[in-house]
């Protein structure tokens, strides 16, 4: 799932306006921790212990770590950054830089197992320019930008290689312990699941349903896959889904986390909540995930994080703001979690990028 994706998502729920906002320099160390006041000392975020923030203004999200937990790299949108590019720092937020190239519209930034290459999504060989939002003529709706496509570049961003050339919209990559990619892609007619080598060979589908299947990532050990998505049967529904991604949009509403193995076999559901569920990530013991969901909120205007079981049990709520929490990942080690949130914004539409250490 994009962070572009979000923001249509947050303009459906009216829980933000999008503005981009200055940042600090990449020479400036720039963690805050968000300390407790008295009236909030008895905190229900008890699972996050030495909360703090690392970036400030602008639009921050899809922060993922090197495979030694060392690195983030996210994608942004700030003053002098028109559209989302991607970017490195440190994990006090210091030593910022971009890595991707500055044009078009990027997103989905992940390190490979060795981090010394990243790959990513980007529309620039479609237009430098940001490609324009889509219309809300038809409603709500995702822009799936055909112009997308999935590249692979050194850490620093040079280097730069193509791995996908198929027309249609190729996105949301990541990676596995052994190198193979996952992304999303609408080469076949439908949001569908598809693996690769590192090097954009061997391309496979691995899920074939009617609906929007995306957002996939490894387990640690990297046996199965986790993403979101729903299946949609035949009918009125299934008509506009299909009419509107025809025209390159999609209307997104209601999303459950599901996993498969990773040769996209034993498929099962493992959320029934309602609402958008999105953004799901593997704890390391392969036994539980984390992900960001509205169910509980009665108007959809709240997301916060939530952990489950694997099989579907022991769900727990894990933030309790009062707008947005998406986008978690845990460390190679699970002592840490990443996420971005609208929390302790200086500026309204502000998404900041926020670690904490993981209280088991």
């Amino acid at each position: 799932m994009t962070w572009h994706w979000f923001r249509c998502v947050l303009t459906i729920f009216s829980i933000v306006l999008m503005s981009a906002c200055g940042a600090p320099s990449s020479e400036e160390t720039v963690v805050e921790t968000i300390e407790s006041s008295d009236e909030d000392s008895a905190d229900p975020e008890i699972r996050l212990a030495n909360l703090q923030q690392l970036t400030f203004g602008g639009e921050n999200a899809e922060a993922y770590f090197t495979s030694d937990g060392s690195e983030l790299i996210f994608q942004s949108t700030r003053e002098g950054v028109p559209c989302d590019q991607i970017f490195r720092m440190d994990l006090d937020g210091s030593n910022l830089r971009m890595v991707s190239t500055g044009d078009g519209r990027t997103t989905c930034g992940y390190f490979y197992p060795d981090s010394e290459s990243i790959i990513y999504a980007s529309t620039h060989l479609g237009g430098l320019e940001c490609p324009p939002p889509p219309s809300f003529s038809a409603g709500y709706v995702w822009a799936i930008y055909d112009t997308y496509d999935i590249f692979r570049a050194a850490a620093d961003g040079s280097e730069l290689t193509r791995l996908t050339e198929t027309p249609g919209y190729d996105a949301e990559a990541t990676i596995g312990p052994d190198g193979r990619v996952v992304f999303t892609s609408v080469r076949d007619g439908d949001m569908e699941i598809y693996s690769m080598n590192g090097d954009g060979s061997d391309v496979r589908r691995l899920t074939s349903r009617q609906g929007p299947d995306g957002g996939p990532f490894f387990s640690a050990d990297g046996s199965k896959i986790v993403f979101r998505g729903r299946e949609i049967p035949d009918g009125p529904e299934y008509d506009d889904y299909k009419r509107l991604l025809d025209e390159g949009l999609w209307r997104p509403t209601e999303l459950e986390i599901f996993v498969m193995d990773a040769d996209g076999s034993n498929l099962r559901q493992v959320t029934d909540l309602g609402g958008a569920s999105f953004g799901p990530f593997w704890h390391p013991d392969g036994e539980r995930i984390i992900f960001s969901s509205n169910w509980h909120n009665p108007d959809g205007r709240n997301f916060d994080l939530f952990i489950i079981n694997a099989n579907g049990g022991g769900l727990e709520q894990i933030t309790f703001g009062e707008t947005f929490d998406g986008f978690p990942m845990f460390s190679p080690d699970g002592q840490q979690l990443v996420f971005a949130s609208n929390r302790d914004s200086q500026a309204e539409g502000d998404t900041n990028v926020f670690i904490a250490d993981w209280v088991d």
